[in-house]
């Protein structure tokens, strides 16, 4: 039965609504219903299959899964670490990427490989069809072409928040499917508007019709609704364009695969293709200044990307600079050069004036003008860190949709969403990946606990931890929980992680257990310059933490039984570093068992900020009630919330607990540290009033 949850909801065919109204109704049911077909559903539609539900994936377009809207390109500097992650959890776009890349780099090698950013040029086509093909062939999956109206509600489980609950889908047609949990990644195509000059059109792509009734379902539910808008650059002809004269950048070689499953990627690298770079002008500046009447996109006040702004945003923020312009292949058989940094929503005639101003591109043909996209995304702080909504309870929210930018943060949470919408149908609890554990969890608790008002987009600054949470390493912290917990990981996977782990541990206490004097060391090793001021002995993994040396320097001074881990490529690249920041490491475990304190003081999730008998000023409740933070750790997080209004909120919470188990006489164990760069006091929940008021620091970010 179709329960109304107190809104009205768009009605269907009147065949439609009374074939449901019957019990027993024919409508087909599957555990996990993922609406849309782009980054975030395909790996949203994979991870639940993976985990077992039984899924459909419904798309506009089985033809356009997988495609790439925007840039050829994959990771990036902290997006490449989201696709590590995303891999570790047996997701798709690293194996794909690994069999459709044309021009691999790994980006930020001047400094330490915890910040190195993987990153490729992709072909199109090529990644295209790979997807379709994972997704076409996986286990329980079923991909259907069909646009969604409407959402099924019933009733609310009582034992979790939420005024209703989803129990599925409405198809543009009139018929339904019946969930057990839906996810929405609609990307750009909720009330999708396309902007070229001064005309408008409805799309979420170009090509594609916008989701109008779903943005007015999910509106009338009581969602808080933003506006956001990105943008697109003119696609050019290869043939017209000059490359004589042009900054060449080389790829990498040998190129370093995105996935842990690949031993190598599947070109060769004398194969690859170049990139080349050029700069705007003033003159290109000048076209846009005269003709910003002509440019409704730009003069719209709805928030863009402020890391990857349109030519048009650069101009008036960034006057009288030289751009770069990066001329990027899409395919190996392609024809068509994407000139990234030129995003661009002038009219087409202007387009092309821009476009011939600047060095290399003065006879380039125009295939496909740019443009820009406006869209609804929701205010992802009405989610919880499962990525389940708070007002609608089984309904998941992954991608653009929560207000990110980009493929690699779409897939993220994807493959999360995918995950514990899974494990909601099975009954399980949630798998959580904090911001100790990943990128990932950084992300999605920078979404759910701040909000965003701009498109959101991943950096390794945003990261507390970034000397634990690596690209090499992704795999150590994930991909067993993700085996364990949530049922997602292939066993191959698995046992490959195992095997790491343990040649990794075997490795490192090898390297330990080989302990010589300085002057030893001199001798075995004179290309490695060790200072005479380190205390003797050292051992083989203390050399190891030069610059200079690395495991073929070692196993040419002690063969035995150093020649194995040597010849074991992967295993002596992640040796070397893990020497490297062993000291890091291990300063930092006590700053994230902190936080991982923190983070084990959960709120109630049903808590009234409003009605609370708590020492706590209007302006800090109203925003514990738009936040909803499910920790401690959340709330010191939130800007605006003062110390001393955390440690009121924890008295309370405290308090509550004592009453509920009274006969114990006992509350919450353990101690609460929140942290601060120069402090790390422990705060024991006996501490004195006057202890609370002077001690108790927010933790910042």
């Amino acid at each position: 039965m179709l329960a109304r949850c107190g809104w009205r909801r768009l009605a269907p065919p009147a065949a439609a609504r009374s074939e449901r109204r019957r019990a027993g109704s024919a409508a087909p049911r599957y555990e996990v219903v993922v609406i849309g077909g782009g980054h975030a559903g395909t790996e949203a539609a994979a991870a639940a299959a993976r985990g077992g539900a039984r899924t459909l994936l419904l798309t506009h377009k089985i033809g356009t899964i997988g495609e790439m809207s925007c840039n050829p390109s994959f990771g990036g500097i902290g997006k490449g670490h989201l696709m590590r992650e995303v891999d570790a959890l047996d997701g798709l776009c690293g194996r794909i990427c690994d069999v459709a890349g044309v021009h691999y780099k790994v980006l930020n090698r001047s400094k330490g490989p915890a910040v190195w950013g993987l990153r490729a040029q992709i072909d199109r086509r090529r990644y295209r069809d790979g997807v379709q093909k994972e997704i076409l062939s996986t286990p329980l999956l079923t991909v259907r072409e069909a646009s969604v109206e409407d959402l099924l509600l019933t009733e609310p489980e009582t034992n979790h928040p939420g005024k209703c609950q989803v129990t599925g889908v409405v198809l543009g047609d009139g018929s339904t499917v019946s969930a057990g949990s839906v996810i929405l990644t609609t990307g750009t195509f909720l009330r999708g508007v396309i902007l070229m000059g001064l005309e408008t059109h409805p799309a979420g792509r170009l090509g594609d019709q916008p989701a109008v009734g779903l943005a007015q379902t999910l509106e009338k539910l009581g969602f808080t609704v933003g506006r956001l808008k990105t943008g697109t650059p003119p696609r050019l002809a290869k043939d017209t364009i000059n490359f004589s004269g042009l900054e060449e950048r080389v790829p990498d070689n040998p190129p370093v695969p995105f996935s842990f499953l690949s031993k190598a990627v599947w070109i060769k690298p004398e194969d690859q293709l170049l990139c080349y770079l050029t700069h705007t002008n003033l003159k290109a500046q000048q076209i846009v200044l005269d003709n910003l009447h002509l440019n409704d996109h730009v003069r719209e006040t709805t928030k863009g990307p402020r890391y990857c702004p349109s030519f048009e945003s650069k101009v008036l923020r960034f006057p009288n600079r030289e751009h770069q312009v990066w001329l990027e292949p899409e395919g190996l058989e392609s024809d068509v050069i994407y000139p990234q940094g030129l995003s661009m929503t002038l009219p087409p005639e202007l387009q092309e004036q821009v476009i011939r101003s600047i060095r290399g591109l003065e006879k380039a043909r125009i295939l496909q003008p740019g443009y820009g996209v406006q869209y609804d995304f929701l205010d992802p702080r009405q989610l919880t860190a499962s990525l389940e909504s708070r007002l609608v309870q089984r309904l998941f929210f992954a991608g653009q949709i929560n207000g990110t930018t980009g493929y690699e943060e779409a897939a993220a949470q994807g493959v999360i969403a995918g995950i514990n919408a899974c494990l909601r149908v099975q009954g399980k609890p949630p798998f959580i990946v904090s911001r100790t554990e990943g990128y990932v969890g950084v992300l999605i608790d920078d979404l759910t606990t701040l909000g965003t008002t701009e498109p959101y987009r991943m950096f390794t600054s945003r990261v507390e931890f970034r000397m634990s949470l690596r690209p090499d390493n992704a795999d150590a912290r994930l991909t067993h929980r993700g085996f364990e917990e949530a049922g997602c990981v292939s066993q191959q996977r698995y046992e490959q992680a195992v095997q790491m782990r343990a040649a990794l541990e075997d490795g490192i206490a090898t390297l330990k257990s080989l302990q010589f004097s300085i002057s030893k060391w001199s001798h075995l090793v004179p290309e490695v310059p060790i200072s005479s001021n380190r205390r003797s002995p050292l051992s083989a993994f203390d050399i190891l933490r030069y610059p200079e040396a690395n495991m073929e320097i070692l196993a040419r001074a002690i063969p035995e039984p150093l020649r194995k881990l040597a010849e074991w490529r992967e295993l002596s690249e992640r040796l070397k570093i893990e020497a490297a920041y062993e000291w890091c490491v291990v300063n930092q475990q006590q700053e994230i068992e902190e936080v991982r304190r923190d983070e084990a003081l959960r709120l109630p999730e049903d808590i009234d900020y409003f009605a609370i008998d708590a020492s706590l000023s209007a302006e800090v409740r109203e925003k514990l009630n738009s936040s909803r933070p499910q920790t401690i750790g959340a709330v010191s997080r939130i800007p605006g919330v003062t110390p001393a209004a955390i440690i009121n909120l924890l008295r309370f919470v405290k308090a509550e607990k004592l009453k509920a188990f009274p006969q114990t006489g006992k509350h919450s164990s353990g101690k609460m540290y929140l942290k601060k760069a120069t402090s790390q006091t422990p705060i024991s929940s006996e501490i004195s009033e006057e202890e609370l008021g002077s001690t108790f620091v927010k933790t910042p970010l």
